[in-house]
């Protein structure tokens, strides 16, 4: 909004408008840095100049698009402006070439250009490589929400009361009036208490409204504070708690082999081999059980877990140990586990009671 508002009053002025180039990417668009390049040559409108052209590097075809924008008498370029939303997805890209060069040209007096990034993140600058972070002239302007709960209560109001002009008055007036009784409820404003808490954001606070106001149907035509309850419950789900309703009953029981074994050794790390003879007592014990058990299957299902990042791997000195006996941790904790269980689908009996009993 910020960034909208500054480039309206720039335009404004005719000299910037009739020089100046901008160009708009983003991180969830451009996910990496030939899209990137082809993205900026497009809004540049530079597609004829490039043709058929054959680069050895990111920086040689930049630096071509750059020195295409030179007027005819060479001495001098159109200013570039480039907007990285989502700035920290660029990060991610392999050795942040793209945000290399862009930082490096506009250090660059022959080129004139201005690199802004937009971002969520408060720790951005942890990201960026040091010859990129180098190169970035370290200006953070932070946008910081300061308003206090009487005034998000008002934001919340404005967000989803309906404007004067609605075609339907009538409806209007019952759904504002509804707004008002809805904000006035004391459920409702504990629900947006503890939300404000957790985050001011007031893209945060969207998520939730819309959630709420989802669940208006033509049989229920207004919000309820049970409509807000129940998105603020889905908002506040625990991610990790929820990957574990779509584990297979194999993968499960490693977890709980697992959650016993962090009981016995009081948090230790532990490794595959640890785990596997768990699970094999837990199979021994049960003469009837059917679970799967063969050692190249429960590695798979270990290392599902893995990819998940339900368990990492402790870091350890460099010499190469072999998977089974490589030390990791479990990211669960043991209420995660037990809530988990309740919800699981058409949860194994013996496997809910041995994740309870208190031995292994």
């Amino acid at each position: 909004m910020l960034l909208n508002d500054v480039l309206k009053e720039l335009m404004k002025v005719k000299q910037v408008k009739d020089t100046v180039l901008q160009v708009h990417l983003n991180g969830l668009l451009q996910t990496d840095d030939k899209t990137a390049l082809k993205e900026i040559t497009r809004q540049l409108q530079l597609e004829n100049v490039v043709g058929d052209k054959v680069f050895g590097s990111f920086a040689e075809n930049l630096a071509f698009l750059l020195e295409a924008l030179k007027k005819g008498n060479r001495s001098s370029s159109r200013p570039v402006l480039f907007f990285l939303e989502e700035f920290d997805l660029f990060a991610h890209h392999k050795n942040q070439t793209l945000l290399y060069n862009l930082f490096d040209t506009s250090q660059s007096e022959q080129t004139p250009v201005a690199v802004i990034g937009l971002t969520c993140r408060l720790d951005v600058l942890e990201l960026l490589e040091k010859r990129v972070k180098s190169r970035f002239s370290h200006r953070q302007i932070h946008l910081l929400n300061s308003f206090g709960f009487q005034d998000y209560l008002e934001i919340v109001k404005q967000q989803i009361s309906l404007p004067e002009d609605f075609p339907d008055n009538r409806f209007a007036d019952e759904w504002n009036l509804n707004v008002q009784t809805l904000c006035e409820d004391k459920m409702v404003e504990d629900v947006l208490q503890k939300h404000f808490n957790s985050s001011k954001d007031v893209r945060s606070l969207h998520a939730l409204l819309m959630l709420a106001l989802s669940q208006v149907t033509v049989s229920n035509p207004h919000i309820k504070s049970t409509n807000l309850l129940e998105a603020s419950r889905l908002c506040s789900m625990d991610s990790k708690a929820n990957l574990l309703h779509g584990l297979s009953v194999s993968e499960l029981c490693l977890i709980i082999a697992m959650k016993h074994l962090n009981d016995i050794y009081d948090g230790e790390p532990f490794n595959f081999q640890m785990v596997y003879n768990e699970f094999q007592k837990f199979n021994q014990r049960k003469a009837h059980s059917v679970h799967n058990s063969e050692k190249p299957v429960i590695m798979k299902a270990f290392e599902h877990l893995h990819q998940l990042e339900l368990i990492k791997p402790v870091e350890g000195p460099s010499i190469r140990i072999q998977k089974e006996y490589q030390l990791v941790k479990l990211l669960l904790d043991n209420n995660q586990i037990m809530d988990a269980l309740v919800k699981y689908p058409q949860c194994p009996t013996d496997i809910r009671q041995w994740a309870a009993s208190s031995f292994s």
